[in-house]
């Protein structure tokens, strides 16, 4: 069983997603992360950049082990080959039964049935987070109530786009954060994703950490973009933007609805 708590009871304020960012880089919580082939390198960077510490492996024989002492687990979907389909439960599985901390991020269910289906059979895990866009969204749960069923039973979901929508079975959150040039480099929503992981990892209040880790991706994505010329110098600026963030940044960035 996860140690975790779904439903938020907390506002989200600059000050708290400071202090869940430094909890982050002062306890360098290590998150697995079964993620696609195009999004590891730059998840990585991602997750040290931020202060956690990442692992990826993907052989069955290893992957047990990595995620029972890793702190979360992530399960991006992005590229669904037999090795990641063979460790995927097992890694589930270990995480579970260790309390750790489940994410996953169903990349492209939209896109093939095949993976939708397969998406579906996770979400009878029970995973404390996931985090989808809206075409996702629509794929997994064609009907409001199914994803009213999985909030009710203590999973958080994360849904993206526009407007950022942090749903749980207790407060709700609505956020404004980002930059366009994030939409022209692969793998940052991949990335992202990471980072709620680590987040989730350093506190129990899941809908509140999945707020507080997509503000502070954001909020970094905001600062990247204003400073880069295009979506090349957008990623060394996007990991500097998350190492250097402050406080002040996010109080003057963070804008909920």
């Amino acid at each position: 069983m996860s140690l975790s708590v779904a439903a938020s009871t907390q506002p989200l304020t600059a000050e708290t997603v400071f202090e869940l960012l430094q909890r982050v880089r002062e306890r360098s919580p290590r998150v697995h992360a079964i993620t696609n082939a195009v999004a590891q390198t730059f998840t990585a960077n991602v997750l040290l950049a931020v202060g956690a510490v990442p692992s990826m492996t993907i052989s069955k024989v290893e992957v047990a082990g990595f995620a029972s002492s890793a702190d979360a687990l992530l399960i991006n979907l992005g590229t669904l080959d037999t090795a990641r389909r063979d460790a995927i439960p097992i890694a589930i599985e270990a995480a579970r039964s260790a309390g750790r901390p489940v994410s996953i991020d169903p990349v492209f269910a939209d896109r093939s049935t095949v993976r939708c289906a397969y998406a579906k059979d996770l979400m009878a895990s029970k995973p404390d987070l996931v985090r989808l866009n809206e075409r996702e969204h629509e794929a997994l749960f064609p009907e409001r109530s199914e994803a009213e069923a999985m909030i009710a039973s203590g999973t958080v979901l994360a849904v993206t786009g526009a407007e950022d929508k942090i749903e749980s079975a207790g407060e709700d959150f609505r956020l404004l954060n980002g930059h366009p040039l994030m939409a022209r480099v692969t793998a940052t929503g991949c990335a992202g994703g990471a980072v709620l992981a680590a987040f989730a990892s350093v506190e129990r209040d899941i809908a509140l950490a999945a707020a507080s880790g997509l503000s502070v991706f954001n909020i970094a994505g905001e600062i990247a973009g204003e400073r880069a010329a295009g979506p090349g110098s957008l990623v060394p600026e996007l990991l500097d933007a998350l190492y250097t963030m402050t406080d002040r940044d996010i109080q003057i960035r963070l804008k909920t609805v």
